[in-house]
């Protein structure tokens, strides 16, 4: 297809996006991700025109463009390509095509008003996967085609969701085209959302992704574009000169031709001087002289239309510049016949370097009042806070009260559809114009709170900040300390957070408050991977909770963690249960202590959830963490709250012995965690667990590769680690014969564990690991650790723990004694539903009871479990029994 209008030496690229779009269109309708890269007026936008009118026939388009001045606008080049689809459609259908992401989406699109709790950025950002995918779907007799233009000054939330979504492009018969410029895009202090989006690490290499850097024309390609507009009698001279004043830049050079024939300079040699001092007109100084020579008041006008950025209101920029409708419409004309404006109203800019030249030109002092006006404007029009906040960050701080209530209304609309780090840039410069001192301390409080997903250590700054300030009420104070603690613990400061908790404590009044700070000192000191004396504090712990009824929230909390401690030191578990039980409400967790109410947080519900997993309520455990899926899902919760969801399921089919619904599981919630960052504490639970399902599968090898994936191994996090991660990864050791490594490692785990009290063998199996590491080369101290451990799993009393204790102890029994202890060991595995335990105690009966009857049921047993290693080997033993055995 030949181009609309002529574009000089762009054959590759246009090939490149020829190829493209068939394939998008051909029979296996592949979607992809085409990247076009230059410096400004390289003919970027002019080659994304070509490529939209290329697909026009065949596609369905949809366009968006970034803007200098409108990088802190939230979703703005999303909005941009949604919107005009969304339109189409009635509101009951449009409703329909988001289906359960309605909520948590189409506030962040602008299509309604935010309701329920605060959405996290990538549930926002999976909501818009689906609207999309849906709309795609519905396209499917015409593929869709995604283009942005100048992407290096898209807002940061619409580059992230974008980052994530071109990931899955080969999925989805949709091309997407970016274009941007490298030098800008490095210059954004941006974020990892930036270099994600326009780099796209995740598709390096695949066949999906074409990169294209566009260069200059060369002197040829020059002459061609000044002959085709002043005629073939341009001589050479004259079109070498142009090539040398605009360096072969497309625009420049377009702009250029277009002036000399304004000036009616004739094509030759002669004229070729004058060229330098046009060139210099059509960019920085010489444009601004250009443009003042225009007038006063088109000057001004033009101004005005800077500051507003992009799709300009001509009443908007009117009464910015204290213009009539007239006067705005005269001025619009010479703007439009100077090639400086295009359109009417909306107006743009020909070009995003005029409109960088005009807003730069603008005096600092103008272009302040400017966007202080702008502000006053978009408020006085009922557009709200968010949207007039662009402009109020521009202006200077001057002590004024009205402009610092209207940023801290804006951040709170920003929160509401899932853009916290603009939320962050309102309430930081609300800090700066200042507010009054009583307001100080709450408005820190609320920076806090806005960035307590996307960076911990500056919430704690940002907390600490608010609780050192006077004028915080009580409330506040507490709910403050208790989210540094969470921020603190997300940093892997638990020691700090338990601290912290302890100090406010001491200040509080007796009250809800306080109970609230002591059950949250208690959480963080226990959750801790070390702590100076742990029976202590079960014990205070086992003294406040003890009595308890659950009557309120407080108690309730109390009582789950009393639970929680209780089941790692390893006391009765019917004791542990029944704390449980008096922690929930007809077997839920109470109003208020929910998944994803925020003012307890969601460690409650899981921490009742994983003491159910460890005493064998596996069907309590199942139902609370589905629970918590569909509570994360319908919330928007997509980040590290899902991913821990996953993994917490993880958990549950990994002790039912459901080894590969545990694999799957856990996979996605490191998938989902992989999505938000690395190294959190979902990471390390999720891999730990990954690595003792793998293990069990007899997947050695897989084991250690995601083992060194996610750095598993010391130094570990100062939170404990889901099971605890020393006894993982010496059964990790052990797997892989390297018996004295694994020593040291389980060694260390029961020399930090037992002085807590903390023998719950299940969930810190150390001794058991141990005892086997040691069989052969020191059975006497192998059998001590394994009666130890049989005492422990006793005085808890669960089906699991005695079952594995039992295991252990037949080691190092005489040939009767043990099989009497192995057949008692599958009795209590059979009874717990912990069928990949079960399979190998019963493969280990069958072996020292010489049962082939046994061994198949073991078999049969494995290989329904996931345990394909174990099932190979119970056939493979059965098998070389002589019949008469």
């Amino acid at each position: 297809m030949k181009p609309s209008r002529p574009l000089y030496e762009r054959e590759p690229e246009l090939a490149a996006a020829a190829q493209a779009v068939d394939a998008l269109c051909g029979g296996q309708a592949t979607g992809g991700l085409l990247v076009f890269s230059g410096e400004a007026g390289i003919g970027k936008t002019a080659l994304l025109g070509e490529i939209r009118a290329m697909a026009a026939d065949r596609c369905t388009v949809w366009s968006a463009r970034g803007g200098e001045t409108v990088t802190s606008v939230p979703f703005h080049v999303v909005r941009q390509l949604l919107q005009p689809a969304l339109d189409q459609f009635p509101a009951d259908e449009a409703r329909a095509l988001f289906g359960d992401w309605f909520e948590i989406t189409a506030p962040a699109l602008g299509l309604a008003e935010p309701s329920g709790p605060q959405p996290d950025p990538q549930g926002v950002r999976d909501g818009l996967d689906h609207v999309v995918s849906r709309l795609a779907s519905r396209l499917s007799h015409r593929p869709l085609l995604l283009m942005v233009d100048d992407a290096h000054w898209a807002d940061g939330e619409s580059l992230a969701w974008l980052a994530g979504f071109t990931a899955r492009l080969s999925e989805l018969p949709l091309l997407v085209v970016q274009a941007h410029r490298p030098q800008e895009f490095a210059d954004r202090n941006a974020d990892r959302a930036v270099a994600g989006a326009l780099q796209n690490e995740s598709l390096a290499g695949h066949p999906a992704l074409i990169r294209v850097a566009l260069r200059a024309l060369t002197p040829d390609a020059t002459a061609e574009l000044v002959r085709a507009a002043l005629g073939d009698h341009a001589d050479d001279p004259f079109c070498r000169e142009v090539w040398a004043v605009t360096g072969g830049n497309p625009y420049e050079a377009v702009e250029l031709v277009a002036k000399a024939q304004d000036r009616e300079l004739s094509p030759v040699e002669e004229s070729a001087g004058l060229l330098r001092e046009l060139g210099a007109s059509a960019r920085g100084s010489g444009l601004v002289a250009r443009l003042e020579r225009l007038g006063t008041n088109a000057n001004r006008f033009a101004w005005a239309a800077a500051v507003l950025g992009t799709e300009i209101s001509q009443e908007l920029a009117a009464n910015l510049a204290g213009m009539s409708p007239a006067e705005a419409a005269d001025c619009t004309a010479r703007l439009r016949d100077a090639r400086i404006v295009s359109g009417f109203d909306p107006l743009e800019f020909v070009h995003p370097l005029i409109a960088s030249a005009v807003y730069r030109s603008i005096p600092p002092a103008t272009r302040t009042a400017f966007h202080g006006r702008a502000a006053w404007a978009i408020t006085e029009a009922g557009l709200g806070a968010a949207a007039a906040s662009r402009h109020l960050l521009e202006v200077h701080p001057d002590d004024d009260q009205e402009v610092v209530a209207q940023l801290r209304e804006a951040a709170g609309q920003h929160l509401a559809v899932g853009a916290p780090e603009a939320a962050r840039r309102c309430l930081e410069r609300a800090l700066q114009e200042p507010p009054r001192p009583h307001d100080r301390a709450a408005l820190l409080y609320e920076l806090g709170c806005a960035t307590l997903l996307s960076s911990p250590p500056t919430t704690v700054q940002h907390l600490r900040a608010a609780l050192d300030t006077p004028g915080l009420d009580e409330a506040l104070r507490v709910d403050a300390t208790f989210r540094l603690a969470a921020a603190l613990s997300h940093n892997n400061q638990l020691k700090d957070a338990a601290l912290s908790l302890a100090a406010e404590a001491a200040r509080t009044a007796p009250g809800p408050g306080l109970m609230r700070l002591q059950a949250a000192h208690f959480l963080w000191e226990g959750m801790q991977a070390t702590e100076d004396d742990g029976p202590a504090r079960s014990a205070r712990l086992a003294r406040n909770a003890d009595h308890l009824k659950g009557r309120d929230n407080a108690e309730r909390a109390l009582l789950t963690l009393r639970a929680f401690d209780a089941m790692l030191r390893g006391e009765n578990a019917q004791l542990v249960v029944d704390l449980c039980e008096r922690a929930l409400v007809d077997g839920r967790p109470a109003r208020g202590l929910g998944w994803t109410d925020t003012e307890w947080g969601f460690e409650l519900p899981t921490m009742v959830g994983i003491t159910y997993a460890f005493t064998d309520q596996l069907d309590r455990a199942e139902e609370l963490f589905g629970e918590a899926v569909r509570a994360f899902e319908i919330s928007g919760w997509s980040g590290a709250h899902l991913a821990f969801a996953h993994t917490l399921l993880g958990l549950v089919h990994r002790r039912r012995g459901r080894l590969a619904e545990a694999e799957g599981f856990l996979r996605e919630g490191l998938r989902l965690a992989d999505r938000v960052g690395s190294g959190l504490p979902v990471h390390w639970d999720a891999t730990c667990l990954l690595v003792d399902t793998l293990i069990a599968r007899g997947r050695t090898a897989e084991a250690r590769l995601v083992a060194d994936r996610y750095s598993f191994g010391p130094p570990y996090p100062s939170a404990m680690v889901l099971p605890d991660a020393p006894c993982v990864r010496g059964r990790l050791l052990l797997a892989e014969g390297r018996t004295e490594e694994a020593v040291a490692e389980l060694e260390a785990a029961g020399a930090a564990l037992e002085p807590r009290g903390r023998f719950n063998g299940v969930w810190a199996p150390w001794a058991g690991d141990l005892a086997r590491a040691l069989a052969d080369t020191d059975p006497v101290r192998a059998a001590q650790v394994a009666n130890r451990a049989r005492v422990h799993a006793e005085r808890f009393g669960t089906d699991t723990a005695i079952g594995e204790a039992l295991r252990c102890v037949a080691l190092f029994a005489p040939p009767e004694e043990a099989t009497h202890l192995l057949a008692e060991s599958v009795r209590h595995l059979e009874a717990s539903s912990s069928a990949y335990e079960h399979a190998a105690a019963r493969f280990e009966y069958g072996v020292a009871s010489r049962s082939p009857r046994e061994l198949a049921r073991a078999q049969k047993i494995a290989a329904a479990c996931g345990a394909e290693a174990l099932a190979t080997r119970a056939q493979r033993v059965r098998t070389s029994m002589r019949p008469s055995e």
